[in-house]
This record gives structure tokens, C-alpha cells and sequence, in this order.
């Protein structure tokens, strides 16, 4: 990562805290003037997350159909909205719009709790900071912000540690097992590998016969070439 890059992310990371926010990556590419993109994955700190994981089982209790929501205030009423509706809404309908989208089946620790209005309040506020540093090279870029998605990447030993028994596939960058290519649960995790749990069939093949699975495999983290979270709804 360049001292440029690392600023952008320090910057970034200053920003998102405010707003109780944190940033999953940051990917900047694309050719030259606006063609060029700087994209930002957000996600709710911690204590953000277990608010909003407390607050879904609520409403899933509450069922899924209901317009109210018991909150420290009382009764919230809001109709189904999709996220662009939701942008002019205030942070905790929009953050109950949110809700109310998912898929009942979605676990909760998949769940970024980004909203539509959290991307927007934070691009206005690291957008003008951006500019007013002057960090990004060159006069004009487009600034993308949101979340990392339910099919999130995977990259740290504590990110796979924190989606501990979720659905994972990754590719490795030498085989294991004589497959490069593997779907399955994720187990145990240590500073240095972890442990899959394949699904019944591996990815690969022997010949026209498919390869049964172990009941689990040790992957180092310098063997990942990419991994990602599998949605389950």
C-alpha cells in the first residue's frame, strides 16, 4: 500500500468512526480523469452491529410482515421501502427500511448495517475532506460508497474468525488437497491457517466423477489467492 493509499485509508477511517461506521476496503482503479473510481466498503463498528443484530431478532419475533417495531420510544410505523426511498428518511427509519428488506433467512453476522443514508452522510463528509486535502492524485475522480455486500470478501484472520461457521468459498493459490477450489463452512481459526468444512462435493473433478469431500481441510492464509462469504437465504 503506498503513503497515498494509507492516508486515504487513515482519512477514511477518521471519518467513518464518527458516524459509527468502519471501512471493510478501499479500492481505487479505473483509467484516467473520470473514469477513474475510489470505492469505499462500509460497515457498522461493533457496537453498531450488535445494536442492529438485537433490533433484527426483534422485528423477526415481531414477524417479518408487521408495520411496527417496539423501540425505547415506542412504536415506529413505516411501510416497505426499497434503499433509494429510503434515503430522504431519518437514520432509524432508514435504518428499519433496512431491516425489512432482508431475506428472512439472512444471518445476522453477514449483516454490514450500512443504510442508503449512512453511504450518503458518509461521502458528503470524506468527499469534501478528500478535496480539501487534496490526497487523491489528479483533478477528477468518482467516489463510490457502500457496503461490502452479503457476499462480502474475506481477507484477515479475524475476519474469517468473526464469520466463524458461515458458508465461504476460496481459492488457493496452490492446491490442497489436489483442488484449488473450495465451497464449505468455516471452522476453527488460527493466526496462521483455518479449518474448512467442505460441502458433500468438491468444486474439482477426477476425469467425469466428482471427488467426495474430507470432513475438513487446514488452509493456511498465505495459500488464499481470494476468498468470499457465500449468501444463504
Amino acid at each position: 500500500m503506498s503513503s497515498v493509499d494509507q492516508q486515504i485509508r487513515a482519512l477514511g477511517e477518521r471519518v467513518a468512526a464518527s458516524h459509527g461506521l468502519e471501512i471493510v476496503d478501499i479500492e481505487f482503479g479505473g483509467g484516467g480523469g473520470k473514469h477513474r473510481t475510489l470505492r469505499i466498503f462500509l460497515e457498522r463498528d461493533a457496537a453498531g452491529r450488535a445494536a442492529l443484530e438485537a433490533r433484527l431478532a426483534q422485528l423477526r419475533q415481531g414477524g417479518s410482515s408487521g408495520k411496527e417495531a417496539a423501540g425505547a420510544q415506542g412504536a415506529i410505523v413505516l411501510d416497505l421501502v426499497d434503499a433509494g426511498e429510503a434515503a430522504g428518511l431519518d437514520p432509524e427509519e432508514d435504518e428499519l427500511a433496512y431491516l425489512r428488506e432482508l431475506p428472512s433467512g439472512v444471518p445476522a453476522a453477514q449483516l454490514s448495517g450500512v443504510t442508503h443514508g449512512d453511504c450518503e452522510r458518509f461521502s458528503r463528509d470524506f468527499g469534501t475532506v478528500l478535496d480539501m486535502e487534496d490526497l487523491v492524485p489528479g483533478a477528477e475522480y468518482m467516489l463510490e460508497v457502500s457496503s461490502p455486500g452479503l457476499d462480502r470478501k474475506l481477507r484477515t484472520p479475524e475476519e474469517f474468525a468473526r464469520f466463524r461457521g458461515q458458508l465461504c468459498k476460496l481459492q488457493t493459490f496452490t492446491p490442497v488437497g489436489g483442488s484449488r477450489h473450495w465451497q464449505g463452512r468455516l471452522g476453527e481459526v488460527s493466526e496462521q491457517a483455518l479449518v474448512l468444512l467442505p460441502e458433500a462435493v468438491r468444486g474439482t473433478k477426477k476425469g467425469k466423477k466428482a471427488v467426495a469431500a474430507p470432513p475438513a481441510v487446514d488452509i493456511l492464509f498465505s495459500n488464499i489467492e481470494k476468498a468470499q462469504l457465500v449468501p444463504e437465504f
